[in-house]
């Protein structure tokens, strides 16, 4: 969920510019070829099929990674990388409205709900009967509800940015801090095609943290008719009210303190809400994007949580 400075200035790159980027991330230097591979893969569901990107032996321990706005899987190329490296298989999907196969028509498609059986059904698709699950932005929302109603198939969460909905809403309602870092939605929620036509209108984008290269490629895929409608159904369909189910499973945070679209008072109420082992990490100078922005520790922090809980 951008700032809105930066949402509101989002995608105004041109397809050109992302011309070169391998479909998988961004590739080209001499350590890229040193590193695991990351492959691309498709995840076939009875919602349609899934563009993901994949890491680490198939036999490997199971990770489902969760992108955020405006992202896409490649969002978590040096995660990916890091897990495999350990041993674990790990999958980063486009979520619907960002995968082209799954992309319905209709704001109600887009409720939570529906991302959230699609975590299932990819999982299931994949033959996977147990996973540790990661979510950044929407992903993290996402995965909060998803652990809390699948905890005999999740085996632990982490989170990245978002608070669990239940203290996320509490402080859209109450804290103004809160209300004032999310006036950016209520422009996203505008009808179409008024936003679509804005962003897609609007100069380069500069997400703080993030490789510019990274920007165009999401721009790119973004651009193609009918994705940023999709995209921005998810703020249409949703306002965060009615997952109030507590997380039992083994949870870790990650948040920072220079997020400007999430207030202290969600991260710090988050801890009522999980029932479970729960660890919190608050970055200190580190914004929104901390997957891409803090990418090394991201993936220690991340690694750390998932040895600490048994296979």
């Amino acid at each position: 969920m951008l700032s809105l400075h930066s949402r509101r200035a989002f995608i105004g790159l041109t397809a050109g510019a992302a011309a070169g980027l391998a479909t998988a991330g961004i590739s080209g230097t001499a350590r890229a070829a040193e590193l695991p591979r990351i492959t691309p893969l498709r995840i076939r569901t009875a919602a349609g099929t899934f563009d993901a990107v994949a890491a680490g032996p198939r036999h490997g321990r199971k990770v489902l990674l969760l992108h955020g706005f405006p992202e896409a899987g490649i969002e978590w190329e040096h995660q990916l990388r890091a897990l495999a490296a350990r041993g674990y298989r790990a999958v980063a999907p486009d979520q619907r409205g960002y995968s082209p196969g799954v992309r319905p028509a209709g704001i109600e498609a887009y409720r939570l709900d529906h991302a959230v059986q699609d975590v299932r059904a990819m999982a299931d698709a994949l033959g996977w009967g147990r996973f540790d699950l990661v979510g950044h932005d929407w992903g993290a929302a996402v995965a909060w509800i998803a652990a809390a109603r699948h905890a005999r198939r999740v085996r632990s969460l982490t989170a990245v940015s978002v608070p669990h909905l239940g203290a996320f809403a509490e402080a859209l309602r109450t804290d103004p801090v809160q209300q004032e870092a999310s006036t950016y939605m209520d422009v996203f929620r505008q009808p179409a095609p008024g936003p679509e036509n804005m962003m897609l209108a609007s100069g380069p984008p500069k997400l703080p943290g993030v490789d510019p290269a990274k920007c165009a490629e999401y721009f790119r895929r973004l651009s193609r008719p009918g994705a940023l409608t999709g995209v921005l159904n998810w703020y249409r369909a949703n306002d965060f009210e009615g997952y109030e189910q507590r997380v039992a499973v083994p949870t870790l945070f990650i948040a920072s303190t220079k997020d400007p679209m999430v207030a202290p008072s969600g991260v710090r109420a988050t801890k009522n809400w999980v029932t479970g082992p729960y660890r919190l990490e608050n970055l200190d100078g580190i914004g929104h994007f901390i997957p891409e922005e803090a990418p090394d520790l991201t993936s220690r922090l991340l690694l750390r949580h998932l040895a600490s809980v048994p296979s």
